[in-house]
């Protein structure tokens, strides 16, 4: 008889239906034991779709006494009291697009809710001061102090955080709202929130200095997402039915899944960590898909990037200080800190002697999915024809045939409507460092040589391209400069045939003009 389907709990966050209806879980219980005795008040920020929802939960039914639902578990063996205390769980996700009308409503909603659990008449009145009866009421009446638990904290502001008069707003009605927190001191047991951005960044917590925020502390870096090591000894059947279904061997399983949702960390140092929803879509669907991003990319993220005038080149690859990403939202002068916040730049690394990180793109999924999103700002065009033309040249690419790619190239550029900023030669730069990045391939921009930059450089597993754009000139130009700064001698060491690229854009026509190929085999 065929061993029953493993349940993943995709897009569930609710500890207790995971554990009842044995859902697989990840033991992140003894994190949970921890991070309740050291500090009252905590604070955690993470990417979306990290789980910090199903931790919040886990906290509630930890708090709510559910020894039941712990069996198995690491915290099965901590915890010896049990102790049931009131908790207050607000999931502030339930505010995102809504203008000040709608988050005092559902604000009002919320509170209205635990009124009538603790016998309140619900009145309407100042968030701030219902919240301060309710927590009383809920201590006076249990004879417990009070678990507050506020997920997205950040919820309502992200979509507004380039609107500056929306901003100060919401911000003003989430200040108010969380204010009692800290005069109900005495009253409380415990206070946890999650959100993306540090609390300090939205300027909402100011009254609430004790917070312990615990984002970037190595003890907590696996707190949310997936370890290999955890994926290895808790998932290693997983891994093994996947492996079979893709007829590949479970080392190819784990190369692939490292390669698409792994890359991620929150400090240093730090154990990867695999996106979990990314992850478990994956063993859910039997295959590497984009999931990520397929849940949707935020507003907000583009309308920064355009704000700050970032190019996609330029969104990884970074050096930075801790205070240079971890900067107040209000002040930051760069788009570094929302990237990283947001999961689209992680740690990579950190050089201890001059304090300074280094940042960039995680994974093969954020890099596609990102540059996918960025791609209609550079190409007018239906997304299924670009999807189709991508593939098309994914093949191109592989069977080392440039000619054919540039050609494609030409007639789809050739087709597609009008695009602003088509007479610079940057534009065309960045065009071209978002198409190859789709196809997996590594590329990079205005890479130094001993004697200039290298407009676009693209590496793939059989051929290394140094390729010299051109704007309203020839491609006979294009390649006078190749060969007069002798580009491919940067990378006669690669171990790869170099193949000279120069090509000329034609601005009238919106399109590659002309180009030539020159193989260099042997040094």
């Amino acid at each position: 008889m065929e061993a029953l389907q493993r349940l993943y709990p995709i897009g569930i966050q609710t500890f207790s239906e995971i554990r009842e209806k044995n859902y697989l879980y990840i033991d992140k219980t003894e994190y949970v034991y921890r991070m309740t005795y050291f500090a009252k008040y905590v604070f955690l920020s993470r990417p979306r779709r990290f789980g910090k929802s199903l931790l919040t939960s886990t906290l509630h039914s930890y708090f709510s006494g559910r020894k039941d639902l712990f069996q198995g578990l690491a915290m099965e063996r901590l915890e010896k009291e049990w102790i049931e205390y009131p908790v207050l769980h607000f999931d502030m996700s339930m505010a995102k697009h809504v203008d000040q009308e709608r988050l005092e409503r559902l604000l009002d909603f919320m509170l209205s809710d635990y009124e009538r659990t603790f016998g309140l008449d619900t009145t309407a009145g100042d968030a701030n001061l219902r919240l301060t009866r309710l927590i009383k009421c809920a201590y006076e009446k249990t004879g417990k102090k009070v678990v507050v638990l506020i997920d997205e904290y950040d919820a309502p502001l992200l979509d507004v955080v380039h609107e500056k008069e929306n901003l100060g707003v919401l911000r003003n009605i989430m200040r108010n709202f969380y204010s009692p927190l800290k005069a109900c001191d005495p009253y409380l047991k415990y206070v946890f929130l999650t959100g993306i951005t540090k609390f300090s960044q939205l300027s909402i917590f100011s009254e609430l200095n004790n917070i312990k925020n615990i984002s970037m502390d190595e003890p907590y870096a696996a707190i949310c997402g997936i370890t290999e090591d955890e994926m290895l000894t808790q998932m290693k059947e997983d891994m093994e039915r996947l492996a079979a279904k893709l007829n590949i061997s479970p080392e190819e399983v784990l190369l692939k899944l490292k390669g698409n949702y792994d890359g991620y960390h929150f400090t240093y140092p730090s154990p990867d960590i695999y996106n979990p929803f990314s992850l478990l879509n994956a063993f859910a669907d039997g295959k590497f898909g984009s999931y990520w991003f397929g849940s949707g990319t935020p507003t907000y993220l583009i309308k920064m990037l355009e704000k700050f005038g970032v190019e996609p080149s330029e969104v990884g690859g970074k050096t930075a200080a801790v205070e240079d990403f971890d900067a107040p939202t209000e002040t930051m002068s760069s788009i570094t800190p929302l990237l990283y916040q947001s999961g689209y730049i992680t740690i990579k690394g950190y050089d201890s002697e001059l304090g300074l990180y280094t940042l960039d793109i995680p994974n093969k999924e954020v890099r596609v999915g990102l540059m996918r999103s960025l791609l209609p700002y550079y190409v007018s065009t239906p997304t299924e024809k670009t999807n189709t033309m991508v593939a098309y040249l994914s093949r191109d690419i592989r069977n080392d045939d440039m000619d054919s790619a540039l050609r494609r190239l030409q007639t789809f550029l050739f087709t597609i409507p009008y695009c602003d900023n088509t007479r610079y030669e940057g534009h065309y730069q960045q065009m071209f460092y978002i198409i190859f990045s789709l196809l997996g391939s590594f590329v990079d921009v205005e890479v130094r040589t001993p004697r200039g930059r290298v407009d676009v450089v693209l590496r793939t597993k059989t051929t290394l391209y140094v390729m010299e754009l051109k704007l309203d000139k020839t491609a006979g130009e294009a390649m006078e400069q190749i060969n007069l700064k002798n580009y491919p001698e940067r990378f006669a060491l690669c171990g790869l045939p170099v193949v000279k690229v120069a090509i000329n854009f034609d601005s009238e026509r919106c399109t590659i003009g002309e180009w030539k190929l020159q193989t260099i085999d042997k040094w």
